[in-house]
């Protein structure tokens, strides 16, 4: 979806590390240092400057608002996979008590499908997976929407439902990704060493705690929306766009999102009929979703199935990879997961071919769940290169780095930074690698078998055009404003300490407005792209609203810095002054009283595609995953006793947040590893686990001690110097979690989940 923006400005190169923060028990009293000697890597990390506001309870989530007169709306799903309506019988719900307005395909307003979207809700009698939305009902309370949603009658003409990624009957096209480059057909039949195999990875659910909801409400023409958005600025597009609207008469909150993993990208359609609701009954309506619609009703991870074909000298050398994966798909929607293209630029390989699929089946629509594509397609490969290590007799770390990309094998180009050679060697150091027997199943404790893995983990850059605004007001404090989301990754936090340290200011003197539409643009907040592009929007804001004081005193005789530039300024202690001499300058409240000012303001931008990188390759997040397993001999039960990542994620603004982004990714890893696998019945399409009391996932017991190590230099790509360390945390673990396995077992498992019935 294209973001509409301003034009972008060039924004101003940051010192590396300068004025980073202390550790520091209140957000609140933090205050900034001065700027050290030499560029630093990580910042030291602070508490989360909206953490009060969340344990408190006082953080206002989408299903927090209550709107005076506010009505509740909830959904009739379909029990079939596949069909047609061929009758609704809505009687029994339109006499129940509190009922206000059954809709269904026979009397919903037209409403469009924006690019990218899902299929708009209540615009036809087809039926194309189970939980598909057939009506909304509208009532005064939340109890009585649900049970005159109950009394819906539904006659339908039942199709066969298609949902195995191997039934023949299911269409299947390509995924419109893939790269080919020199002669794999004949580089494979050359290659003294042969490897070839298949990997499948289920469906995973994102399960977010909080139950996604919608509270919609008209003004006349106007929509105001409060909903869990990654991206305001996007669900505001989407909604104008499906509602026929200018996008200045839409308006999205969500200043609070909760977990997200991704499934908050999107504009799903019960957003869409809480708007269609609210118009219908002149009211503000609330939908919220039931945990199982959350399972149907917001994406989840694809299914895949992987081949690998490998070809490899004696020595190491890497002579040819392709990488074939089909992928499941919904019968009417756009999602594609990239899941062989990290294969393409892995390791240094001449000859390379990865291809991928779709396959459409009656499901639910998948959508983008942490780490996209790359966390199933790594699975594969790096499971792959940990095998062909044991055929080689070469060190699992030794043979990667033999085959260690030095530059873009697709481009040509240099990496804008990559210090994935450091990431080996200190993560090696850091778990004790060098212990490692070569010989599978040689460690034992007790009942349990010891197994040490190690996989690659990367992520690749992504960025979208951000627009931000900074404004000091006449007291000298300062607010950032930009429509980001915030995902608990802490977007608030960081950015805060950004703009806190380039303005001069302690942290408890800027404020930081987000989550709303009416807010400068900003991309989504998804891909671990968002910190370098709403970070350099920030930055530019900040140096035009320097050359705004500057222009404030440009005629003031009394003015310190009349007549300077703003390549020549620093600021410290809430104060523009010269770099050169610290003494001339003047505080901000200063030049703003003299002058009868308020306020000053100014807005900036940063778009990542007219960046110039100097003939660099955009590199992303690049890190080494250590993983110790135990196994219990005779049961086959797996335990992760112990994780170390050493991660090149660029300069890192708060190593406190980006070590639990890195220890999050983790977790997810171990879910995709050993637990979660969203089950569908193949007879009736129905998701047989769509309860947490089924569909199983990690617990503060399957997680252990992880230590986290940050490495590499400030990437050259963006002026802030980050990567983003969002995903690339999980990618690593699947593999590594199942390399360990066969290091403690002897026994290769190449689907997931891996349980212990493989064991056995």
């Amino acid at each position: 979806m294209e973001i509409s923006r301003r034009s972008a400005l060039r924004a101003g190169v940051l010192v590396a590390g300068a004025g980073l923060l202390p550790a520091t028990a209140s957000a609140r009293t933090a205050t900034a240092a001065p700027a050290p000697a030499a560029p630093a890597l990580a910042g030291a990390g602070m508490n989360r400057v909206d953490g009060w506001r969340k344990v408190s309870g006082t953080a206002d989530y989408p299903n927090d608002v209550a709107e005076p007169g506010m009505a509740h709306a909830a959904l009739a799903c379909s029990t079939i996979a596949s069909g047609r309506i061929t009758g609704i019988d809505t009687s029994g719900a339109e006499s129940a008590p509190g009922v206000l307005a059954v809709l269904t395909h026979l009397n919903a307003p037209k409403v469009q499908r924006p690019p990218g979207e899902p299929p708009a809700p209540l615009q036809g009698d087809v039926v194309d997976h189970h939980g598909h939305y057939l009506a909304v009902v509208v009532a005064r309370t939340p109890q009585q929407a649900a049970e005159a949603a109950s009394l819906i009658e539904v006659d339908y003409e039942v199709r066969s439902p298609v949902v195995a990624i191997d039934d023949p009957r299911a269409p299947r096209a390509p995924a419109g990704t893939g790269t080919t480059r020199g002669d794999v057909p004949g580089a494979l039949a050359d290659s003294a060493v042969r490897y070839d195999a298949t990997f499948t990875t289920p469906a995973n659910t994102h399960n977010p705690m909080g139950l996604f909801s919608a509270v919609a409400g008209w003004d006349g023409p106007r929509l105001t929306v409060h909903s869990n958005s990654q991206g305001p600025s996007a669900m505001q597009e989407s909604l104008a766009a499906a509602f026929e609207l200018p996008a200045a008469d839409v308006t999205v909150v969500a200043p609070f999102v909760g977990g997200g993993f991704g499934s908050a990208l999107r504009t799903w359609p019960h957003v869409q009929l809480a708007a269609l609701a609210a118009r219908e009954v002149g009211l503000p309506v609330r939908l919220v979703l039931t945990r199982p619609q959350m399972f149907t009703g917001v994406g989840h991870r694809t299914g895949t199935v992987q081949r690998l074909r490998i070809g490899m000298d004696r020595d190491g050398t890497l002579r040819a990879i392709e990488h074939r994966s089909t992928q499941t798909a919904a019968v009417d929607d756009d999602n594609v997961d990239p899941v062989t293209s990290g294969t393409a630029v892995r390791y240094a390989c001449a000859n390379v071919a990865t291809h991928d699929e779709q396959v459409r089946l009656t499901i639910p629509g998948p959508c983008s769940m942490r780490a996209p594509g790359e966390a199933q397609g790594n699975f594969a490969l790096e499971s792959a290169i940990d095998e062909l290590s044991y055929q080689v007799g070469i060190d699992p770390i030794e043979l990667r780095l033999r085959n260690f990309a030095a530059t873009d094998q697709e481009s040509g180009l240099p990496w804008s930074s990559n210090a994935l050679r450091e990431c080996y060697r200190r993560g090696a150091e850091l778990f004790g690698w060098s212990r490692r027997p070569a010989q599978p199943r040689s460690l034992r404790e007790g009942d349990e078998l010891v197994g040490y893995g190690v996989a690659t983990a990367s992520f690749p850059f992504f960025g979208l055009p951000c627009e931000a605004s900074v404004a000091v007001l006449a007291d000298g404090t300062a607010v950032v404003r930009s429509s980001t989301a915030e995902i608990g990754t802490g977007s608030r936090t960081v950015i805060t300490q950004l703009a806190a340290q380039r303005l001069g200011l302690e942290v408890g003197s800027v404020g930081f407005e987000i989550g709303d539409s009416r807010l400068p643009t900003a991309p989504l907040a998804g891909g671990s792209g968002l910190t370098g592009s709403l970070g350099a929007a920030v930055d530019a804001a900040v140096l035009r609203l320097w050359q705004g004081f500057l222009d404030l005193v440009a005629d003031d005789p009394a003015a310190p810095l009349r007549g300077a530039r703003v390549d020549q300024l620093a600021a410290t202690g809430g104060r523009l002054h010269l770099v050169d001499d610290p003494a001339t300058g003047e505080t901000y409240a200063a030049m703003l009283a003299r002058h009868g000012r308020g306020d000053l303001a100014a807005d900036g931008a940063f778009d990542s595609s007219s960046h110039d990188v100097n003939g660099l390759s955009r590199a992303g997040a690049f890190g080494a995953q250590f993983v110790e397993v135990r196994v219990d001999a005779d049961l086959g039960a797996v335990r992760v006793a112990r994780i170390v990542s050493a991660i090149d994620g660029g300069r890192i603004l708060n190593e406190k947040t980006a070590r639990s982004q890195i220890i999050g990714g983790a977790v997810g890893g171990i879910g995709m590893a050993l637990f979660e696998d969203t089950a569908t019945d193949p007879g009736t399409g129905r998701i047989t686990n769509a309860t947490f009391a089924d569909y199983l996932i990690p617990v503060n017991g399957d997680v252990p001690d992880h230590q986290v190590a940050f490495v590499g230099t400030p990437d050259r790509f963006n002026p802030v110097g980050v990567k983003g360390v969002g995903e690339v945390g999980l990618t690593g673990l699947p593999p590594a979690i199942a390399n360990a396995i066969h290091h403690a077992t002897g026994k290769r498992l190449r689907s997931l989940p891996m349980t212990l019935d493989q064991l056995l």
